[in-house]
């Protein structure tokens, strides 16, 4: 049943209209399509959809009926009735058992018992039995209740009983929940509040750490036996309550049995007066060291191992000294509760295959003190373990309630081995996660795997489900063999020499052709694998063969060596036999419902399947094969993606059963991989990225501004990310006429006053038109006379742009692993991150504390020089040169002559020493800045050293030696380094952040600021006009890296302002009033990118019931233009306003991007109808927040009707390495062309993009974007030749962002002629540059070429013919080369 269900590649029905331009036309590059009859979905297709939407469309299809026990009662005993509400549903059976043994043999009473998992609650109608069953309750018992929105309806339903109940006991849950508490005279309903002695018990620790728990738990130990002794009632009760505690965290159902006794026996009215005998609770360690098959748990390692030594039942591959040591971390309520046959299934299949275990556990949510205890040596501080797996899901320090990461990381960082955190399943069975798309219920991802990560945990998989009737875990057995074989891989690791293990490098090739070989981002793949596989070898791996440069390796690689002839193909490392592949493959059927048989005609040669690559000693270089469909139009317009191929099952076979690697580094972002057909989270057997990983360890170079996409490949190919730089930003600077006009300018302002000053002017005038700055700024006609007042706006806006185009900046170059930047080219960076204010840290920024100094205020100087303002402008250059120069004198200081930073820490303190002589101090002494705040800037300058030191710390080769020495890689933000220095120093394992922080009442502030510009950018251009509707993008790392700025525009737009709960999590929204918000609420359709529907499914939640609660307001609809188009759209699809008022799009689950990207990158498209159609049929599945547990669902209809009433489209720049033509992604979301195409009127929307990569925010058009991003990076020597002087990856990079910018031109429209025209002045008819490239990388020269002649062919590019026919020669050219070359 579960692989029927899961499939995940089933194709869908292909619709005649989707065929329309196809079928006519044959321009396919290349065509993949296996030949089959029909593409009809699959009978699979349709059942599976039946199972996602069972029910109540929620994740969990449990009731409470499963753990209701109603007693037959026939001797008329007064009735004791309890309902209970747990998290986790452990206590069913022991709670079940007790009841049931209490009944059977009870004098005093008999007991109706129901239970309710919190996650049920979500469901209505069983909210509404809850209630009903609270009406007539004896005893309420609740549990571990940390989800706000439903701690909530908990209070509302026992607050109303609570006076008529007997007992109402609360165990570790949200304050709100605990105030509930009520048992005889003891209540808690002033927690936090109360000055009783009983509180300040509680209140010494704060809750904060988990230190907290452990001190609760002393306390639960001694407090019986003190307050035995006290008369008063009130002591009694909260012994009482004490005692309750101690029984419940004793679980088991003798304890259970008890607690009912005593509790029933003191506080239910009907049985005042009988005497209920029970006995003292049965206490168990707090922690220690449990084995199923060992008479007791231990309190001491040696014990334990002694004990281990003599077992008799134990094969001799657990006797031998060489066996592998697995820690385990279990929960302890588990263990008590009877509810541990999961637990003893992990043991019992790692000890079958050899490897020893020490299974630990803790009562309290602190396990970092056990880890150290028991895992750890006291003599020898050596680790016992090879690797640790906790079984729990939860974050080591704190469990479900408040963590304390950095607690965690130090103690995982003494233990130094890799940790492992898997997964029970808690809120679904077993059968509602296998037939789940998403995967993990969002609440547990929040809590079990998001948590975990800012840990250092790795490879959430999921080990255990749940049986719906008796709520026991039980083991997966096919996940529970794949957890142990990986932790066992991982424990191998720290155990084999080095000169015995075997490394798989692999590298990509995006899009797929020879030139292309080794692409990630911003990194110079082939040099930085050149200085792994030299620091590899130093360190005693063997890499023999090893060529002489990074050059000779390209060479190996990219070329064949034993073919005769020319040929395209690489190096050809093995063939694999189709029978071969398919004993080795045990999924390779799978393949062919979307490929055919194999080999098929990708990597293969028609008789075997080809892995490409060249192997030095035990190390291969390998190049991961592509998805395959790139240059297939048909497939690229399916909504779901395609299964992968056999060549690239065949590679991941290859690696991991012939070359038999014990570890793979993927290298660089990033493959395709982690984004093959699946669950988002919480993979099973028969989803793809799992498959293909198989058994092997993966380790993975990632970007450090990308957390985002590094976070889906932990979660979906279990990998150990670890973070490489970006290359060091520099200004983008000014050349030709850029430069030109800005010496105008200074000559304009030095005789601006003299008769001279009209013949300037019309100088910059003439000269700002050759540079095409026309169209950014209105410049009046040549020789129109201007009366000297305007004369200075004039000049004022033309400086602005200028100065922006300036200073914005560019990475320059691509990073090399392993070879820090030097201090000086950490200038750039350094400055920008003094631009920003940081008053959580006490720190001003550099241009502000300058402002100050001349009595201006920063915003303001800001805003003036947006406007022209010229005395602004000139004012704002100043202090952006006092900053670059005041941080150069810093860096001189902190350097020695090699450009080396030396110890920062000593030359701060010998510059900190002496007031005077503080280098931007002697530097500012001699700017108009001299009385600059030296208190600030001391405090800012001891900050930017701190950063300093970070930024060229080099730890990228050392974190990959400690991973492939099967050692703890430190955990660390992934993001944006000026944003937040401490993404630095890289070579950390990335993770996000909690899902549930964001956003940050920080972000909310900035987003207002965005927002209000934009719509008054749209009222300007619009006659004043508010925009209706605004459709725009959610990227997952924008909102990383800005703690959900954009997420936090979406709710300022429909006017929502998001309510933080008691540990700032994020859960609930509330609509803010109209006359507060002062304009009408905005209409919005988001389209979120496929990696942030997997990282923040639970902020979708949110969103769209943002939406639909601003939909359902009784508000007029010219002020809620929410409610307007849902009011309408209801009525025109004849459905509810809630279905119609659906904003919150993405891809089907498994799938991303639209798209567009692959068809641009490949020409394979024919028209703009097409790729529209790409975007319509991949980006039109909603995510509804009535029914969360049947994903994504597609509603194209209301998709469309949404967005032909858009009248702009929006997207975000959040950082300055990644702008609009650096990469596909942003063009792929880009809807513009595809709204004007949806509306009535035709009208084209207008689209703006919002800039808030510096201190000053801009709201700027996509037309002034492109050009912005192409005077900067493209058509700029600065940027060019800094791309060139890395050689083959260089000409890459160029031709790569001339090919996103046709894309833009394809989706938008919004791509001036000139650029194309400068960009083939620049690169093709300067002969020296022309040689340069086709000489470096052909393959690149010859895209470069088909895609100007591209541009051209599709109308983009007017041009003259001599222009194009010398394109056509040169490509006939290159080709030629290409053939001669490639011998």
């Amino acid at each position: 049943m579960a692989s029927l269900v899961s499939s995940p590649s089933t194709l869908p029905n292909s619709k005649p209209d989707q065929l329309h331009s196809l079928a006519q036309k044959h321009l396919f590059l290349h065509s993949f399509l296996p030949k089959k009859a029909s593409y009809c979905g699959s009978s699979k297709s349709s059942l599976r959809v039946k199972c996602a939407a069972i029910g109540n469309g929620l994740f969990t299809q449990t009731t409470q009926e499963v753990r209701r026990i109603v007693p037959e009662n026939e001797q008329n005993l007064p009735t004791v009735k309890i309902v209970y509400v747990v998290l986790e549903a452990q206590y069913q059976s022991s709670l079940t058992a007790a009841v049931i043994a209490l009944n059977s043999n009870n004098k005093h009473a008999s007991f109706e018992v129901v239970g309710y998992l919190v996650e049920e609650l979500r469901d209505v109608s069983t909210y509404e039995i809850f209630c009903k069953d609270l009406e007539d309750a004896n005893i309420f018992i609740g549990s571990l209740i940390f989800v706000e929105e439903l701690a909530l309806k908990i209070k509302a339903a026992v607050e109303k009983e609570r006076d008529r109940l007997d007992a109402v006991l609360v165990f570790p849950s949200m304050p709100e929940v605990m105030r509930l508490n009520k048992l005889g005279s003891f209540s808690m309903s002033q927690l936090g509040q109360s000055k009783s002695p009983f509180f300040q018990l509680f209140k010494r620790k704060k809750p904060q750490s988990a230190g907290f728990a452990d001190s609760m738990l002393k306390l639960v130990r001694t407090l019986p036996k003190v307050l035995k002794y006290l008369p008063s009632d009130k002591a009694q009760d909260a012994r009482l309550y004490i005692l309750s505690l101690q029984f419940w965290l004793g679980g088991s159902p003798d304890n259970l049995q008890n607690f009912l006794k005593m509790i029933s026996g003191s506080y239910v009215p009907a049985l005042k007066g009988t005497k209920i005998e029970y006995s003292e609770p049965v206490l168990y360690l707090d922690n220690g060291i449990w084995h199923p098959l060992a008479p007791c748990m231990y309190d001491d390692v040696k014990e334990y191992l002694n004990w281990y030594g003599t077992r008799r039942d134990a094969n001799e591959k657990l006797k031998s000294p060489n066996a592998p040591i697995i820690g385990l971390v279990l929960q302890r309520s588990h263990i008590v509760t009877g509810d541990e046959g999961h637990y003893v299934a992990v043991i019992m299949e790692l000890e079958a295959r050899g490897a020893k275990v020490i299974p630990i556990f803790a009562g309290g949510l602190d396990f970092s003190g056990p880890v150290e205890k028991f895992f750890i040596d006291p003599i020898t501080k050596k680790p016992f373990v090879n690797s640790v797996v906790s079984l729990t899901g939860f974050a080591l320090v704190g469990g479900p309630a408040r963590q304390d990461h950095p607690r965690a990381v130090e103690a995982l960082r003494r233990l130094d081995v890799p940790y492992i955190v898997a997964l029970p399943l808690v809120f679904q069975t077993t059968e509602e996660w296998l037939n789940s798309t998403l995967g993990l219920h969002p609440i547990q991802v929040a809590l079990q795997v998001a948590l975990p990560e800012l840990d250092g945990g790795m490879e959430p998989i999921v080990f255990a489900g749940r049986d719906p009737k008796t709520g026991k875990s039980h083991a997966l057995h096919k996940r529970v063999e794949q957890l142990c074989i990986r932790a066992i891989r991982w424990a191998e690791l720290k155990r084999k020499s080095k000169t015995d293990k075997k490394l798989a490098i692999t590298v990509f090739s995006f899009p797929p052709d020879k030139g292309n070989v080794g692409t990630a981002a911003y990194l110079n793949v082939f040099s930085s694998i050149y200085s792994v596989m030299k620091e590899l070898k130093r360190d005693g791996y063997n890499v023999e063969g090893l060529p002489e440069t990074p050059e000779a390796l390209i060479e190996d690689v990219i070329h064949d060596k034993e073919a005769q002839f020319s040929s395209p193909n690489l190096n050809i490392a093995y063939k694999m036999s189709v029978r071969e592949y398919q004993n080795l493959t045990p999924y390779a059927s799978a393949l062919e419902e979307n490929w055919g048989k194999p080999p098929g005609n990708l990597n293969a040669d028609g008789e075997n399947l080809l892995v490409y690559g060249k192997q030095y000693g035990n190390v291969f270089i390998g190049v991961q094969p592509t998805f395959g469909y790139e240059g297939d139009p048909m497939r690229l317009l399916f909504s779901k993606s395609a299964s992968p191929h056999h060549g690239f099952a065949a590679y991941y076979s290859f690696v991991e059963k012939i070359f038999k690697a014990d570890a793979v580094l993927h290298f660089g972002t990033h493959g395709s991989l982690e984004f093959m057909p699946g669950k988002q989270v919480g993979m099973s057997d028969v989803c793809y990225p799992d498959s293909l990983i198989g058994n092997i360890p993966n380790v993975y170079y990632y970007a450090a501004n990308n957390p985002s996409e590094a976070t889906v490949a932990k979660r979906r190919s279990y990998a150990n990310t670890i973070s490489y730089l970006t290359p060091p930003a520099e200004n983008a600077g000014l050349y030709k006429g850029l430069k030109q006009l800005s010496e105008l300018i200074s000559s304009y302002q030095s005789l601006k006053d003299s008769g001279r000053a009209a013949q300037i002017v019309s100088s910059i005038i003439s000269t700002a038109k050759q540079c095409n700055l026309d169209k950014d700024v209105t410049l009046p006609d040549e020789g129109e006379e201007i009366p000297p007042k305007e004369r200075d706006l004039v000049v004022g806006k033309v400086y602005s742009k200028i100065m922006e185009i300036e200073s914005r900046l560019l990475p320059c170059g691509l990073h090399v692993i392993g070879e820090p930047p030097s201090a000086m080219e950490a200038v750039a960076t350094l400055v920008n991150i003094a631009a920003l204010d940081r008053p959580e840290d006490g720190i001003s920024s550099l241009p502000a504390i300058l402002a100050d100094t001349v009595g201006r205020d920063m915003e303001d100087v800001y805003r003036g020089s947006d406007k022209g303002i010229l005395k602004d402008v000139e004012l704002l250059r100043q202090i952006t040169e006092a900053s670059r120069g005041a941080v150069t004198a810093f860096v001189e200081r902190t350097t020695n002559n090699k450009g080396q930073v030396v110890d920062v820490a000593d030359k701060l303190s010998a510059i900190l020493g002496f007031g005077i002589n503080e280098p931007w101090i002697q530097y500012l002494s001699n700017t108009k800045f001299y009385r600059a705040d030296r208190e600030k800037l001391r405090t800012l300058f001891m900050f930017l050293g701190e950063c300093l030191k970070l930024i060229v710390a080099d730890n990228e080769l050392g974190s990959l030696k400690q991973a492939l020495e099967g050692k703890y890689v430190e955990p660390g933000p992934g993001g944006d380094p000026i944003r937040n220095p401490k993404v630095l120093p890289t070579g950390k394992n990335i993770h996000a952040l909690d899902p549930q922080s964001i956003p940050t009442t920080a972000a909310m502030q900035s987003a207002k600021i965005v927002v209000e510009r934009l719509i008054e950018r749209q009222k300007a251009e619009n006659g004043g006009k508010y925009p209706e509707t605004i459709a725009l993008v959610l990227w997952g790392t924008d909102n990383i890296k800005t703690y959900g700025e954009s997420l936090a525009q979406v709710l300022w737009m429909i006017g929502v302002t998001p309510v933080a709960d008691t540990f700032g999590r994020v859960n609930r929204v509330e609509p803010v009033s109209l006359e507060e918000l002062g304009r009408p609420r905005i209409d919005v359709v988001v389209n979120c990118s496929g990696v942030f529907r997997d990282l923040f499914i639970n902020q979708m939640n949110l969103l769209d019931r943002a939406v639909k609660m601003v939909a359902e307001l009784d508000e007029p609809a010219e002020q809620n233009y929410v409610r307007k188009h849902a009011l309408e759209q209801a009525q025109a699809l004849g459905i509810e306003v809630r279905e119609a008022a659906t904003r919150v799009f993405s891809n089907a689950s498994g799938s991303y991007s639209s798209n567009i990207n692959l068809a641009v990158e490949n020409s394979t498209w024919n028209d703009e109808k097409q790729l529209q159609d790409m975007y319509l049929s991949r980006k039109s599945f909603a995510f509804d927040c009535d029914t969360p547990g049947a994903g994504m669902t597609e509603k194209r209809k209301v998709f469309e009707m949404a967005l032909s009433t858009a009248d702009a489209t929006f997207q975000n720049l959040d950082s300055s390495e990644i702008s609009l033509t650096d990469v596909s992604h942003y063009f792929d979301s880009d809807p513009t062309n595809l709204v004007q195409n949806l509306r009535k009127d035709g009208k084209k929307p207008s689209a703006y993009i919002a800039d808030t990569t510096t201190a000053n925010a801009q709201v700027r058009t996509l037309s002034e974007t492109v050009r912005l991003d192409a005077r900067t990076k493209l058509l700029n020597p600065k940027w060019y030749e800094g791309m060139l002087s890395t050689g083959y990856e260089g000409v890459r990079e160029i031709e790569k962002r001339l090919t996103n910018t046709v894309g833009w031109s394809a989706t938008s429209g919004q791509v001036d002629n000139w650029v194309y025209e400068e960009a083939n002045t620049t690169f093709i008819q300067d002969e020296q540059m022309l040689n340069k490239l086709m000489n470096t990388n052909p393959n690149s020269f010859r895209k470069l070429v088909q895609t100007f002649l591209e541009a051209n062919g599709r109308g983009y590019w007017e041009t003259s013919e001599d222009n194009i026919e010398r394109l056509r020669q040169l490509y006939s050219e290159v080709e030629d080369k290409i053939e001669g070359i490639d011998r």
